[in-house]
């Protein structure tokens, strides 16, 4: 009887570990369109929410403390214009932004901290993602100065699928030196199947300098989750409880095409 509770136990701690390993979390900030040329529509068309992207898991997303635009070094508050919507049978948000200008567009957002019971913590995953507009090319590596943030090495937008993508990861303004980086594919159309839990999510490491380097082998978006501990904690029923803090990228990687 006792082997017999041991083996139960043992295989429900396999099972257990196993399952976490599918289990990373991302904010998400994806546009309708990453890259606004002059034949396009001007509207662009944001969705934000959480989830587990490759499983096509959702969570709910609470209306974010903040959401906006950053352009031409010029802050724009966009919070009042989202509409509740339904994200992977979730709770999400979604807005209409109109491109009036060249330029690039850098949208943000900063969540309410999400209570995980599996994870005993409070996640808060700041999240952007980048659109260009009519050619401009230039202030796509501004830093925006949230509470970490990735900041791209690599132009965001323009990339082919095999392409390296480069970030540094940066908390308090400051590079994060051999920082945890998540990777995951949205998985929009659920055609994608990974051979192994420990390919739907991947995990790199940052260097001294906080540089992470990733190549994408499928075109679609791509989010970059890097991962640290807040110097704060939260309460959670009476108890203080340590905070994730996610700075989170999201990239569009297109099919090479030939004539």
């Amino acid at each position: 009887m006792m082997k017999k509770l041991l083996l139960g136990t043992l295989l429900g701690l396999i099972c257990l570990c196993t399952s976490q390993l599918a289990s990373a979390h991302f904010g998400m900030v994806i546009p309708s369109d990453s890259m606004v040329m002059q034949e396009d529509r001007r509207d662009v068309g944001i969705t934000l929410s959480f989830s587990h992207p490759f499983e096509m898991v959702g969570m709910e997303l609470a209306k974010p403390d903040a959401f906006g635009a950053v352009t031409n070094g010029k802050k724009q508050d966009l919070l009042g214009t989202l509409k509740m919507t339904k994200v992977m049978d979730h709770t999400g948000w979604t807005t209409d932004y109109k491109i009036r200008k060249p330029g690039i567009y850098i949208f943000y957002m900063e969540p309410k901290p999400y209570w995980e019971p599996a994870e005993d913590c409070f996640i808060v995953h700041y999240t952007k993602t980048v659109v260009t507009a009519f050619g401009d090319d230039e202030g796509w590596d501004k830093e925006l100065g949230l509470k970490t943030e990735i900041v791209p090495l690599s132009r965001p937008f323009g990339l082919y699928a095999g392409n390296v993508f480069q970030g540094i990861v940066k908390m308090d303004g400051k590079p994060v030196p051999f920082a945890t980086v998540e990777v995951e594919f949205y998985n929009q159309d659920r055609k994608a199947v990974a051979p192994t839990d420990y390919m739907v999510a991947q995990t790199i490491k940052a260097d001294v300098n906080g540089v992470f380097t990733y190549a994408a082998p499928k075109s679609g978006w791509w989010g970059f989750a890097a991962l640290n501990k807040a110097d704060h904690k939260l309460k959670h029923e009476g108890k203080d409880k340590e905070v994730e803090l996610g700075a989170v990228i999201w990239v569009k990687f297109h099919e090479w095409k030939e004539r």
